[in-house]
């Protein structure tokens, strides 16, 4: 204002100077309300997008380097904080380890403290990738809060309590949210096939009565329904609804998500992580993380940096492995396989998971060695 709020507008005369400061509490009025407030808001949003096209012109002459620094930079979010950036990163979907039919608590520590010390920045236990289908529910629970516990705050718990009961699924989410679980990953209801008013209705019930940030799981191949990308906008109006873990292997439905909500989108298939990271996507909730951790996160935080060269080279490099490990045999199968060939044996799988065959197990160790993990034995 500095002396000059008389001026404002057109066919205003000064005002006196003695007189300026009456004009004051009313302009503070008018400035403060919802109206000129959105008013202002728009304003500032062109502006910065104006800088942005600004930037965009400028950077398409350094080709797809350049494509990749905008998108990551300001397309994807990455200094712009979404609902759920605080598990932005590598998350890794834990095994379960059995000796003898039962869980083994020890090798369960022996997983969380490798992962801790590999720099993981979340633990996913008890999703597909740890047999949840055939733990009891006391063994669920078991499970959930022993790795709460053994983590003690030094990497976040985000535990998986999806069901295709809204009333076990609440439950288990109450449990973890109780134990002091970071968060809670819920996979579509499977099977029974609800509407999309059905899917809704569902993760609103958990929503409502958890207040733990939530991650909807949608994995049309397992669950036999998709959750369409309306259905999961409108989830994401829920307070606590943050993230989604998109495994459709749908590039249109990642990027209408992510223009369409304010949601964290983290990957949900280790080989579509760079690609759902150029669009905007935080990270992964990975299966490969079991056995290589730190090459998951060189891949992740070279593409949330705008590194393309690097990570298409961690990209290029872990798809193999992706294709020619988790293409053996269904999930978990190959993975508990290529962790006992490494010396880090998690037991037995549970009916109706049975183990690798004699050729698969060779191409496995083929798989293992050409990536470097293993000795050649020729």
């Amino acid at each position: 204002i500095r002396g000059e709020v008389g001026q404002v507008g057109t066919g205003f005369a000064p005002l006196p100077a003695k007189c300026r400061w009456l004009i004051l509490p009313p302009l503070i009025v008018v400035l403060w309300s919802p109206a000129v407030s959105r008013v202002l808001q728009a304003r500032r949003a062109v502006y910065r997008n104006t800088r942005r096209l600004g930037e965009a012109k400028r950077l398409s002459t350094a080709g797809v380097h350049g494509v990749l620094r905008l998108s990551t930079n300001y397309l994807g979010f990455r200094s712009m904080a979404r609902k759920g950036s605080d598990f932005a990163g590598l998350s890794v979907a834990l095994v379960t380890p059995f000796t003898d039919g039962k869980v083994d608590v020890a090798k369960l520590r022996e997983q969380v403290e490798f992962q801790i010390e590999a720099g993981t920045h979340c633990l996913v236990p008890v999703g597909t990738t740890g047999e949840s289908p055939t733990l009891t529910h006391d063994e669920h629970e078991q499970v959930i809060s022993e790795v709460v516990q053994i983590a003690s705050g030094r990497i976040k718990v985000m535990a998986g309590t999806g069901s295709n009961s809204t009333a076990e699924a609440l439950r288990l989410t109450t449990w973890a949210a109780k134990e002091g679980a970071d968060a809670a990953l819920l996979v579509a209801p499977y099977y029974n096939k609800p509407t999309q008013e059905g899917f809704y209705e569902h993760y609103k019930a958990i929503a409502e009565d958890v207040d733990i940030p939530l991650c909807v799981y949608n994995i049309p191949g397992r669950t036999a329904k998709n959750i369409e990308p309306d259905t999961i906008c409108r989830l994401g109006e829920l307070e606590n609804i943050t993230m989604v873990k998109e495994a459709t292997g749908s590039m249109d439905q990642a990027s209408q998500l992510l223009c369409d909500s304010n949601l964290t989108l983290l990957s949900g298939d280790d080989s579509m992580t760079l690609p759902l990271m150029s669009v905007g996507a935080e990270g992964v909730i990975s299966v490969v993380g079991n056995i290589v951790p730190g090459d998951m996160i060189s891949l992740v935080d070279a593409a949330a940096s705008g590194d393309l060269s690097t990570a298409q080279q961690w990209h290029e490099k872990l798809f193999r492995l992706c294709r020619e490990m988790l293409g053996l045999s269904t999930n978990p199968i190959p993975l508990k396989a290529a962790m006992k060939m490494l010396g880090r044996d998690t037991g037995d799988l549970r009916l109706p998971m049975t183990a690798l065959g004699a050729d698969a197990e060779a191409r496995l160790q083929k798989t293992l060695e050409g990536y470097g993990l293993l000795a050649s034995k020729n």
